[in-house]
């Protein structure tokens, strides 16, 4: 029988990170897998962008920095880490303008958000900013407030209906459809509008922090951002994970990543 970690054992950034190592094997197109049926934790697995961007956006939170040096910073850190061609074209220069992108860069990064503040006004406006060093297009802040403001959500108890009912009214989602039905003809998609809808899905389906990760796996394309987007927000709602998880990633992670995840739990816990 599978033991489980609770929330108050786990750092909260654990759900979206584990996702990304999780998905991380199965993320390119040649790569992509159309079942929930697969090893959850081969010896291969690797972090992500996913991964390093969120925690810099926790670092920003925690040391009150600002979004566009901490997001280079972090990227010029941690290199050849899956970077989308327009983030890696802004790492490259201070000066560069925003890219404008409508890319799911901006919500992959924001569950840090969600677990942080007390209002849903708050988390709008802070995933806003977040967003808008380098996914300035209305999608792409979209993207980002969705996600916070699911995990936001789902940490302070609302129910799913709940939870889908606000992503329905307030970022405009469609979420009335399921991953059966689109799963044969969903390919690879790594703009918000086609990816965080899938990974909210993902969750809204789940019975549990691993099911909702399979499942945002199982329909193939940006898998392992669909997958830390669906982890984000099913580890703050079951508040609970897989205890052989949350070991891979301690594992997995560097000290330097470690050390900020740690101390963003400790402040928010706190």
């Amino acid at each position: 029988m599978q033991t489980m970690a609770s929330m108050s054992s786990f750092p909260l950034l654990f759900g979206a990170i584990a996702g990304d190592i999780i998905g991380s094997i199965y993320e390119s197109r040649s790569r992509n897998i159309k079942t929930t049926d697969f090893e959850l934790l081969p010896r291969n697995l690797f972090y992500t962008d996913d991964t390093v961007l969120t925690v810099a956006i926790a670092d920003c939170l925690l040391h009150k920095r600002d979004f566009s040096t901490t997001l280079r910073k972090y990227g010029r850190a941690f290199p050849g880490r899956g970077y989308g061609r327009g983030f890696k074209a802004w790492l490259a220069s201070d000066e560069a303008d925003p890219p404008n992108s409508y890319g799911n860069g901006s919500a992959m990064r924001a569950s840090p958000i969600g677990f942080a503040y007390r209002t849903i006004e708050e988390v709008l406006d802070v995933a806003k900013a977040s967003a808008e060093p380098t996914h300035n297009h209305p999608d792409g802040i979209k993207g980002a407030q969705a996600i916070a403001s699911a995990v936001f959500l789902a940490y302070n108890g609302k129910s799913k209906e709940e939870i889908k009912s606000f992503i329905h009214e307030s970022i405009e989602y469609d979420l009335n459809f399921t991953l059966d039905g689109i799963r044969d003809s969903y390919t690879f998609d790594v703009s918000c509008k086609g990816s965080v809808p899938q990974a909210i899905v993902a969750f809204l389906e789940s019975t549990d922090y691993e099911s909702a990760v399979r499942l945002a796996i199982s329909i193939g394309g940006d898998s392992d951002t669909i997958a830390s987007m669906a982890g984000a927000v099913a580890a703050a709602y079951y508040k609970e994970m897989p205890r052989k998880v949350v070991h891979y990633v301690k594992l997995t992670l560097p000290t330097q990543l470690l050390d900020i995840i740690s101390a963003f739990d400790t402040l928010v816990k706190n």
